[in-house]
């Protein structure tokens, strides 16, 4: 009887691994690259240059795992649609791929809505260059997959 019993809990748990390992991994396709913008060059690391938006998000790899320590850098134009060094900002990813920053709500300008410019470097990935629009959300959340750089 012992033998039976054992013969079950040794299935009961090796089925599990066994699924697992027969499942393929999930898979997040890569954020569009919009090849740049207005890059003025280095942004200081600081998670807050005004108020009146939040940015929340995540890095990860195409196979879905965070990236930690990636350099997110954000930039925005001022309300008469300038760009200038205060509307820059950066932060580091958590161990978990996560970020936040905090600015002033973006304006429109020349016809364009309201965005923030978002660049993200991780080591072994290419940079990333996209926007993010907040369509008049004080708050807002992305998701950012990277590509692995070249060999």
């Amino acid at each position: 009887m012992r033998a039976v019993v054992a013969v079950f809990v040794i299935a009961a748990i090796a089925w599990p691994a066994a699924t697992a390992a027969a499942t393929p991994r999930a898979q997040c396709a890569p954020t569009p690259n919009s090849g740049g913008g207005p890059d003025r060059g280095p942004v200081a690391l600081r998670a807050k240059i005004g108020t009146g938006h939040v940015l929340t998000g995540v890095v990860l790899s195409p196979s879905c795992t965070p990236i930690s320590g990636a350099r997110v850098a954000f930039w925005q134009s001022n309300a008469k649609g300038v760009y200038a060094a205060a509307g820059r900002g950066a932060v580091m990813t958590d161990r978990s791929g996560r970020f936040r920053f905090e600015g002033p709500m973006p304006v429109a300008y020349d016809g364009r809505p309201g965005h923030i410019h978002i660049k993200v470097q991780a080591r072994d990935y290419e940079t990333l260059y996209t926007e993010y629009e907040p369509h008049g959300a004080r708050a807002g959340n992305v998701r950012l997959v990277l590509v692995p750089a070249a060999l």
